[in-house]
């Protein structure tokens, strides 16, 4: 541990060559940092004590101890080095208004920038459960996060509603992501307000798509708008949409042979939804038994229109890995973060470094997790992904100890 009184060494290595250790460094290794930094703008114009690179990996180690104080979430970062090195000799720890300062300095656009430099898809042609009809399934949601409640978070985020015309005891940032079903990995993400709709945030998303993916979708998503922009991406829908008067009434056009059917979607509000083209889509209707009197009916809508090339039952059964995005916010949110953890970060800006931070460190534990089961032969969602965050965190204090 670094302690007060402590000469510094005589070499002039600085801080940022000692925040380089663990497994943070390689998913997201010190050059690109430096460069993404670059990019944006945000590179020291002079030697500082916590210079830039430090703290774009410090926002990162937040969300591996989200409950550790700043003084220790920095110890753990520079003691792993001079763990691996034998490096003797060591330095005062900045004050906690230092590293603020520090925090402020950076903001989020590097973090933001950084995630969007390497977060990618991670699936190999081997990955169970990455594939369907040879495209990538991959899914998109959304999660809200408690942020401290001052008032410049409170006018920037706004919060819900609860009874009575009461507001809830925390501004929320609302956060919609895109992950790979079979990996948990998120490779692309918007954060809004929470006045922002999860619909309003995916449509942003839609540039991150490309054919050869499959998007499933949950029925809150579906809009004419929405559908027919995301085709455009080239890539093939899955959404499930509601059944009742309120969901899309595709007009009938042919049955197919294993129980589901064409129809054509278009919208006749207005004289020139009337004169856009339909577009065709298949139906899957179904109901899962399980014992109830009343089973749930559901009914979703694809782009992959011939049952030679996948069956309606593999459809409804790929449209269940949808829910592999709620076990990768479950992740972020319960394990990573901690239950019921308030964001610490009291302005926006810092707020959203916070998340971009959080997103970060939850792509490299992914994209580890994903080496590690590729090697062994296993299914990566059958990997514990607590045991991959304790390690994780035993390896920044002790990099020898993560295993081959």
């Amino acid at each position: 541990m670094p302690r007060a009184g402590w000469k510094k060494p005589e070499t002039e290595r600085r801080l940022s060559d000692l925040v380089s250790v663990g497994v943070l460094t390689r998913v997201f290794p010190p050059e690109l940092v430096d460069e993404v930094i670059a990019e944006v703008g945000r590179t020291e114009q002079r030697h500082r004590s916590l210079p830039a690179r430090v703290m774009a990996y410090f926002s990162i180690g937040m969300a591996l101890y989200s409950e550790g104080s700043y003084e220790d979430v920095l110890a753990q970062l520079t003691d792993g080095l001079s763990w691996a090195s034998g490096w003797a000799e060591e330095y005062s720890p900045p004050s906690k208004s230092a590293i603020f300062q520090a925090r402020a300095r950076l903001g989020a656009e590097p973090l933001a920038a950084l995630f969007e430099r390497v977060a990618e898809p991670i699936g190999t042609e081997a990955t169970p459960g990455v594939w369907l009809a040879g495209r990538r399934l991959v899914a998109v949601d959304g999660m809200c996060l408690d942020v401290a409640d001052t008032p410049v978070n409170h006018e920037h985020f706004g919060r819900p509603g609860v009874n009575k015309g009461e507001q809830a005891a925390f501004p929320q940032a609302r956060v919609v992501a895109l992950a790979e079903c079979g990996t948990h990995a998120v490779f692309a993400a918007r954060i809004g307000a929470y006045s922002e709709s999860e619909a309003t945030l995916a449509q942003q998303l839609l540039p991150e798509l490309e054919p050869g993916m499959v998007l499933t979708a949950d029925r809150g998503f579906f809009s004419y708008a929405l559908w027919r922009k995301a085709i455009g991406t080239g890539a093939d829908l899955l959404w499930r949409v509601r059944t009742d008067k309120a969901g899309p009434k595709p007009r009938h056009v042919e049955d197919l042979p294993d129980g589901s059917w064409l129809g054509q979607l278009k919208q006749t509000h207005s004289a020139a939804a009337r004169r856009e083209e339909p577009m065709l889509v298949r139906v899957i209707d179904y109901t899962i038994e399980d014992g109830r009197e009343n089973p749930t009916a559901y009914r979703l809508l694809t782009t992959l229109t011939d049952p030679q090339e996948v069956s309606a039952t593999d459809l409804a059964a790929a449209y269940t890995q949808r829910w592999e995005i709620e076990l990768t916010f479950d992740e972020l949110k319960t394990h990573q973060r901690g239950p019921r953890t308030v964001l610490r970060s009291k302005s926006p800006d810092l707020v959203l470094q916070e998340i971009w931070g959080h997103l970060c460190c939850h792509y490299a534990i992914r994209s580890l997790m994903a080496q590690a089961a590729t090697h062994s032969g296993h299914d990566p969602n059958r990997v514990s992904f607590v045991a991959a965050l304790r390690i994780t965190r035993q390896t920044l204090a002790h990099p020898g100890a993560f295993p081959p």
